[in-house]
């Protein structure tokens, strides 16, 4: 049983979702239009079936290491500062050309930073991406700049340039944007950002690469306001699946997913990449001379009690700074040979 209050606003969402003003109509039409498009942009399911069915010791790449490929991923984009769509739009890239191609795990390092630095490209300001050389070094891959601009025109080529791709962060804005044109308890609706993060993590995980990006987006809005025990935002998620016919069992069974998916995000054994911390793996060369540096070191004068003396300042300490040294092994190609197999230039889509 309803107060009259509470049931006056339940009648004026729903009046409100089906006279739709200028701004939610034209949301709702471009959702329309996404989903239409969104089957276009899905990785092969075939070839994430053999992943998934792939053993560690196979030659072909396993779900596992796979899902460590997205997370190194979502390192680097921390690391750098990228935005969720790099992110997102790059594991697009990686799945799309992992279910189409066959890899050894051995190349799939060159394929992420090449997904990554592709997506960056669409995505960030100019001034905002780093070198390419940079982002090989801080991922410490063994494979060089042109190893990795030879590998962004094979995966350009394979995809058949159909790079720009609709993704469940396109949906995921787009029925944010939706919710807050209909509600005005905005201190329901989830931000954003808290969204779009466990978007990522759900993405870590190569099942999720099977769901309709517009399901899984909505299964993500859903599961959220399922946690909240929010009733007006689950309205609206209702009325936003009857326009957009989304099937109940379909959503029900990747919210269940979801759900399991951020219980075990959010228990402290999860190791989350983007507060994964960055391991230096240095050359021999510099841990010799930072070993030999370690005992050179003078012993610093005591520190006299009491304050400051007029001829002692700040401006006195010695500069600290170092000189510049590779943090890692130069990367190169490796020592078989040529570092991708001729049968790169010759697959394509079957």
């Amino acid at each position: 049983m309803c107060t009259n209050s509470s049931c006056s606003k339940r009648l004026a969402r729903m009046q409100a979702l089906q006279d739709l003003d200028n701004e939610t109509c034209w949301l709702v039409k471009e959702l329309k239009s996404y989903i239409a498009q969104e089957a276009d942009f899905l990785p092969r399911e075939t070839g994430l079936n053999i992943m998934e069915s792939a053993a560690e010791n196979h030659n072909g790449v396993s779900a596992k290491c796979r899902n460590a490929k997205v997370e190194d991923l979502w390192s680097l984009t921390s690391f750098f500062g990228f935005s969720t769509q790099t992110f997102v739009l790059a594991v697009n890239l990686l799945d799309r050309f992992l279910a189409i191609m066959k890899v050894q795990p051995k190349h799939l390092p060159c394929i992420g930073v090449s997904c990554l630095h592709i997506a960056a490209k669409m995505v960030e300001d100019e001034c905002n991406i780093s070198p390419t050389h940079e982002l090989i070094r801080i991922s410490q891959s063994k494979f060089t700049v042109s190893d990795l601009s030879r590998m962004e025109k094979i995966i350009s080529g394979k995809l058949n340039l159909e790079l720009k791709a609709v993704t469940a962060l396109t949906f995921l804005h787009l029925y944010h944007a939706v919710i807050v044109s209909l509600t005005s308890e905005r201190g329901e609706i989830p931000s954003i950002g808290r969204l779009e993060a466990q978007l990522k993590a759900c993405l870590c995980q190569l099942i999720f690469s099977k769901a309709k990006p517009s399901v899984l987006a909505l299964s993500v809005i859903t599961q959220e306001f399922d946690a909240l025990q929010s009733l007006a935002m689950l309205e609206i998620v209702q009325e936003l699946k009857r326009h957009l016919k989304i099937v109940d069992s379909e959503l029900l069974y990747w919210r269940g997913l979801v759900a399991k998916c951020m219980t075990e995000y959010s228990s402290s054994e999860c190791n989350k990449p983007d507060n994964k911390k960055l391991v230096w793996i240095v050359s021999r060369r510099t841990a010799q001379n930072l070993h030999a540096n370690h005992f050179s070191v003078p012993e610093l004068p005591t520190i006299p009690e009491g304050s400051w003396g007029e001829s002692e300042s700040e401006d006195s300490c010695e500069d600290m700074s170092c000189e510049e040294d590779s943090l890692c092994g130069s990367p190169g190609s490796d020592a078989e040979g040529a570092f991708f197999p001729s049968e790169f230039c010759n697959q394509g889509r079957k």
